[in-house]
């Protein structure tokens, strides 16, 4: 990444929310709290404003050696970002869309810089945390969760798509799961958050004020290598690990994994559906239970979701936002969003009417019709997002710092020809003994190889 300075300035605007960003700072560390938490931390553009210029001073800062992002509250870090005033706004026509796709440039803008940062940042996904709460935390070399996360990108359910960076990081996920979490909008709550990779670490959320006041204490030397510097946090972090909830086991492993895997690698939305109809045995009643979840979701939104997770992987992590703010422009003059915010978040009627989709549903629509092509198409009158700095990537350069992959295993298994306890061992010693990582090693290992020769265990390609 290169070192180039901030493009623009982003300040904030008369009339701005007063308070709804709280920062502190003490020693070297740096803490971003959002303060909306009867409104659960939701992200607006008076917060981001507040956001980018404290975060580009402490980056210029050498008294800045750790940033932090929190939420307020006990229930969210941030539950998303404030649709319902961009619904609101996109009913007034052209000039309220037009707002809209300038409130999620900002955002973009944001996320962005996030992933391109130049101090160690961690995130603590302690509560609800999704959408735009997501784009807050996901793209960190750090992200924590509790026992009481709540992660999700729950856009389908509203008329949208996976943004804030989703296309970067859900198809770098372990086989499909990225996809699934796409489409469905799916939940994983507490461990499974850390499980699934999602999340680098797992604390109990009473631990993390003591882990705030342990950070703000940490010294670096001026010849410290930023990744010097990122391992003596995780060294840190996992001071304050204790254990792994016994009760909580894998959720997106063993059959269930296997049937995502199956069900969600197709290539069009109807291959999904028909592979769902298929599945028997163990995995029917899942099954059953995604085809109606999908059923309920924004036809259209599930389209492009599924073409994202296909052509993200393409995408650097600039590109990435610059493709995301041309869909969600195009998203802003689909009626589907506004119907989708109005009858999910809005509407005052009990129970909640159900959206009245465009088309109204997946049956409704054939392949020849591809509904998402247009979302994919480079619009003429909407100019390139130009980004704070141009830093860029194809590959998150801090990954390591997660759990292990189903890649990394893969590439141990079939260079070395190991046994399963030596497989283990090397991903525990890599890992310098982190808690939890053994469980990812083994759920791995147990569905993906067979035992050979001298227990020497052989990937399996035949899934």
């Amino acid at each position: 990444m290169s070192t180039s300075p901030v493009n623009e300035t982003i300040k904030e605007l008369p009339g701005d929310e007063p308070q709804d960003v709280v920062f502190s700072s003490l020693y070297g560390l740096r803490t971003i709290e959002l303060n909306r938490p009867e409104k659960l931390n939701a992200l607006n553009a008076s917060m981001i404003r507040k956001i980018v210029p404290r975060m580009v001073e402490w980056e210029q800062s050498d008294l800045a050696n750790v940033i932090v992002t929190k939420g307020a509250g006990d229930k969210a870090l941030c539950a998303g970002g404030d649709v319902a005033i961009l619904a609101q706004q996109n009913m007034q026509g052209p000039s309220g869309q037009r707002a809209s796709v300038d409130y999620f440039a900002l955002e973009y803008k944001l996320n962005h810089y996030i992933a391109t940062y130049k101090k160690p940042y961690i995130a603590f996904m302690d509560g609800i945390t999704m959408g735009g709460g997501v784009g807050l935390s996901i793209h960190a070399p750090f992200r924590i969760a509790t026992e009481r996360t709540v992660f999700a990108m729950p856009e389908t359910t509203i008329g949208f798509f996976p943004d804030v960076g989703a296309s970067f990081f859900l198809p770098r996920m372990n086989g499909a799961i990225g996809t699934y979490l796409a489409l469905t909008s799916d939940q994983l709550t507490g461990a499974n958050v850390f499980y699934s990779g999602v999340a680098t670490h797992y604390l109990h959320s009473t631990s993390l004020p003591n882990l705030e006041s342990r950070l703000a204490e940490l010294r670096f030397k001026d010849y410290h290598t930023m990744e010097e510097r990122l391992g003596i946090i995780e060294m840190t972090i996992e001071e304050y690990a204790t254990g792994l909830p016994s009760k909580e086991p894998i959720l997106l492993g063993g059959e269930l994994r296997r049937a995502i895997d199956r069900c969600f690698s197709k290539g069009t939305v109807a291959e999904v559906i028909g592979a769902l109809k298929e599945e028997q045995g163990p995995t029917k009643a899942w099954a059953e239970k995604t085809l109606h979840t999908l059923h309920q979701r924004s036809p259209t939104a599930v389209h492009v979701a599924l073409k994202q997770m296909q052509v993200g992987p393409n995408w650097s992590i600039a590109e990435t936002f610059q493709r995301e703010h041309q869909i969600a422009a195009k998203f802003m003059q689909h009626p589907d969003f506004v119907e989708g915010v109005w009858a999910r978040l809005i509407s005052e009627e009990r129970p909640r009417p159900t959206p009245k989709w465009q088309p109204a549903s997946l049956e409704a629509v054939q392949p020849e019709d591809h509904i998402e092509a247009p979302f994919f198409q480079v619009a003429d009158d909407l100019p390139r997002l130009k980004l704070l700095t141009d830093r860029n990537f194809e590959e998150y350069p801090y990954k390591t710092l997660g759990v292990p992959s189903e890649k990394e295993v893969e590439e141990v298994v079939r260079r070395d020809l190991k046994t399963r306890q030596e497989v283990l061992a090397h991903f525990i010693a890599r890992k310098k003994g982190r808690q939890g990582i053994s469980t990812i090693v083994e759920e791995i290992l147990a569905r993906k190889t067979t035992t050979g020769e001298n227990g020497k265990v052989i990937w399996d390609d035949s899934e």
